[in-house]
């Protein structure tokens, strides 16, 4: 019987395509600081990519970004504003890979200029702003797709695969986050702390990956309502940082926690920590009226899952406990989240991950930060595009 059950959740083999490197696609990166670095790794696993320009605020920044890695700067000019790259470079692709701040005026930007946009997550700092984002990509017609490379990890796509097998029954409950004992991520500066170019912390950094695993599973449900909380009280405290002058500049949350109702009477509890006096905020947990599945916890959930997966369910008339193995993962995430970017703006099809799924995970995101700051429960209210 166990087999039986097992056999529902084997994992299928990926065929590989094979490139043409004659054709270049004419890429460009916005941003050239830490995520970009695996932006530009995974590129370059591309055959048929052509860097043809590169921008950032920092005069020579990008330059040096590219002596870092290798690339050839031959043919590739560089700017110190997306406009500028976008006005003069003729582009097929580019990557947003900026602070949150300047998520949304950089891909707007990009699309209302015909590009197609790969936008690092989290989508942006605010629900106004991710409208916005969704109104220029309807207007454009071009690609826009979100930057969550653990979708394309096989653990998380068992998650997937296991909710829509039936097995759980309808979902009713979901507990999720995450987070670390201490993990605020000072060692890149400041702009992840900063009020001006952050605008959300552990909330939207780490917090959205966690939201984008267990609305996917269960096929994104509109958010209704939500109850947050959020605290600074690591950040702001000289006691628990090694570098203790970012206490007076911290301006966002290094915890947050919400109660969110979505469409179809679904339960969503989240919290989420950079920073905090317990090493897990607890497991992810999908409950539904014929099964439980259990998830082991990570910080982040920006790979793929802690451990082996357990489904507590009836069998026979006996409670029984399912455990589904670790699936070894032979591909790079991020390298199947370019790639498949690359192909969905070239051949015409889908945004891998697409900004309708994503404006309800940002939706969240605002929802428990406004929540938290008026301190009551709130309405979601997002309009159609």
């Amino acid at each position: 019987m166990a087999n039986a059950i097992l056999d529902k959740f084997k994992e299928e083999a990926v065929e590989e395509k094979v490139y043409d490197g004659s054709k270049k696609i004419k890429v460009g990166i916005i941003g050239t600081g830490w995520i970009a670095e695996a932006h530009l790794k995974a590129y370059q696993q591309c055959p048929d990519v052509q860097f043809v320009g590169m921008a950032d605020l920092v005069p020579g920044k990008a330059e040096a970004f590219c002596d870092q890695f290798g690339v050839d700067k031959t043919g590739i000019n560089f700017y110190n504003s997306h406009k500028e790259l976008i006005d003069n470079e003729e582009l097929d692709c580019v990557s947003v890979c900026t602070y949150n701040a300047t998520h949304a005026e950089c891909t707007i930007y990009a699309l209302e200029h015909g590009v197609n946009v790969l936008l690092e997550k989290p989508m942006c700092v605010t629900l106004e702003e991710a409208i916005a984002i969704c109104k220029a990509e309807k207007a454009s017609g071009k690609i826009l797709s979100i930057g969550f490379q653990p979708r394309f990890d096989p653990n998380m796509q068992m998650v997937k695969k296991i909710v829509e097998s039936g097995e759980l029954g309808e979902i009713y409950y979901i507990q999720t986050g995450g987070g670390r004992r201490r993990g605020i991520p000072t060692p890149f500066g400041t702009s992840f702390i900063e009020k001006e170019t952050a605008g959300i912390g552990a909330l939207g950094d780490i917090g959205c990956y966690s939201l984008d695993m267990v609305l996917n599973a269960i096929g994104y449900p509109k958010p209704l309502t939500v109850s947050g909380f959020k605290s600074d009280f690591f950040g702001k405290s000289t006691k628990y940082s090694n570098k203790p002058e970012y206490a007076d500049i911290f301006g966002v949350d290094d915890f947050a926690a919400g109660f969110v109702r979505l469409e179809g009477g679904i339960i969503l509890d989240f919290r989420i920590a950079w920073a905090m006096h317990l090493d897990t905020s607890g497991d992810t947990i999908i409950l539904g009226k014929h099964g439980g599945l259990r998830i082991p916890s990570t910080e982040c959930w920006n790979g793929s899952i802690g451990g082996p997966m357990t489904i507590y369910h009836d069998v026979a008339g006996k409670q029984v406990e399912t455990v589904i193995p670790e699936l070894d993962n032979p591909y790079d995430n991020f390298y199947l989240k370019i790639r498949s970017f690359l192909d969905a703006s070239m051949n015409g099809g889908e945004p891998p991950v697409p900004s309708s799924q994503i404006i309800y995970n940002q939706a969240i995101i605002d929802g428990i930060a406004k929540s938290a700051e008026l301190g009551r429960e709130i309405e979601i209210e997002i309009p159609e595009i």
